[in-house]
């Protein structure tokens, strides 16, 4: 039952950030700024909102915060490669939208997020994390 009101409370917190995020993309293309920098411009705005509300709503946390804020730029850093490692191929190799690609990667993207916070950045100690001295982590 946690994790599908965690999983609900990301979606919320992931959906309206993205539309922000994927109108400000569109706004900033628009203009004449390259894909991939506007997406690069809006991931850093996104990674830096979104931290703050999945710790403190979505999974509760009350852990460390200094070890969950290099976790959740870790995270997001892999999301950021992965999703310009694939507009590069799928836009600039294989001449796919932008705009449709990006769309669906955001949605790809998310999902692996949030099992990367759920169980690594926002990860609650257990009975046996603290008898070994682990921390909130």
């Amino acid at each position: 039952m946690e994790i599908q009101r965690q999983f609900f409370r990301y979606a919320l917190v992931g959906l309206a950030s993205n539309i922000a995020l994927y109108i400000g993309y569109l706004l900033i293309t628009s203009i004449g700024i390259g894909h991939k920098t506007a997406m690069t411009l809006v991931y850093l705005v996104g990674v830096l909102q979104t931290y703050m509300f999945n710790r403190r709503w979505t999974f509760l946390y009350r852990g460390e915060i200094s070890r969950s804020m290099l976790r959740y730029v870790a995270t997001y850093a892999f999301g950021y490669l992965f999703n310009l490692v694939a507009l590069l191929v799928l836009v600039d190799m294989l001449g796919l939208p932008h705009r449709v690609v990006q769309g669906a990667l955001i949605l790809l993207v998310a999902a692996v997020l949030f099992l990367l916070q759920k169980y690594w950045v926002f990860r609650q100690a257990t009975a046996s994390d603290i008898a070994v001295g682990e921390t909130k982590s």
